[in-house]
């Protein structure tokens, strides 16, 4: 763990919000657990105790929201705003992780570095400046007992990590980030040479070099700041020093893949687009679009 992401844990589990959650997760059963993949990341618990099942249910429900998954342990089943099992299987036709040193920069909870596992990497580390998000994968490896590494740490720190990787991940960040060159370079900097970055951002459709800059919000999201072309973004990588661009999938985001369920707080994707015209954001701009592609260093 770097010096960084261990100081943001210390300061993290002392705030109001997440010390009764560190609390809860300490105070769990430590019980063996089974793992079986498949669209949910399942952890199949034995000999366990019906207090033990209310314990664990309760301490996932202090937990919400969450946004990826889905997760099953045991009987219990939290059914996360994304299935994003929709997405990862959409990528693994594409990757190849065995023996290699694999980053997920954003990586939420750890869900895709749960699934990973089955690829045989040689190391997973996960990149998150999120508290939340780490108790919510603390929680889950707790009974899934891993060696995935949890970094509270964001793309920024990529450059001065100290280790560069094979395989970088990069799902759901890119509009997020005001300069999204620097956002690129970060992650350019974190590959080894010939690695290969694998990353999914928002897209308006046209052939014009140009970006989409939302005035205030893009689907009531505040912090989405530039959505490009397919040949914005390739101009974009091509100027940060990455060699290959290649389009994986074009995909809407629709209602099978993102929606609002009991495991989350506040709204999803119904609540963002036009009541009246489902191919338009509540702003009036195109409804949310993604591009899928893999980078070549």
């Amino acid at each position: 763990m770097s010096e960084k992401s261990k100081i943001q844990k210390e300061l993290a589990v002392q705030w109001k919000d997440i010390k009764p959650l560190r609390s809860m997760i300490d105070s769990l059963p430590q019980i063996n657990a089974d793992i079986v993949f498949g669209d949910a990341f399942t952890l199949s618990l034995s000999d366990i105790l019906p207090q033990n099942t209310s314990m664990i249910k309760k301490c996932a429900l202090a937990l919400r929201s969450w946004r990826k998954g889905p997760f099953s342990i045991g009987e219990l089943f939290i059914d996360s705003e994304w299935q994003s099992f929709i997405k990862y299987n959409l990528l693994r036709p594409h990757f190849n992780l065995k023996d290699k040193k694999v980053a997920d920069i954003g990586c939420n909870n750890g869900y895709y570095l749960f699934k990973m596992l089955q690829e045989k990497p040689k190391k997973l580390v996960g990149f998150d400046p999120t508290p939340l998000f780490w108790c919510q994968f603390d929680f889950i490896n707790r009974f899934a007992k891993t060696d995935i590494l949890y970094e509270l740490l964001g793309v920024e720190d990529l450059s001065d990590y100290g280790e560069k990787f094979d395989v970088i991940f990069c799902l759901g960040v890119l509009y997020h980030r005001s300069d999204p060159l620097g956002c690129l370079k970060s992650l350019f900097n974190g590959l080894e040479k010939d690695g290969e970055l694998f990353l999914d951002t928002f897209m308006i459709d046209g052939d014009e070099d140009i970006v989409l800059c939302p005035k205030k919000s893009y689907s009531k999201i505040s912090n989405v700041y530039f959505i490009p072309t397919v040949n914005a973004l390739k101009n974009w990588c091509e100027r940060v020093g990455f060699s290959k661009v290649e389009v994986l999938a074009k995909k809407p985001t629709d209602a099978t893949e993102q929606r609002k369920t009991e495991w989350i707080l506040g709204q999803s994707l119904k609540d963002f687009l036009d009541p009246n015209d489902n191919s338009k954001t509540i702003e009036g701009y195109p409804s949310p679009k993604r591009v899928y592609v893999k980078i070549k260093k």
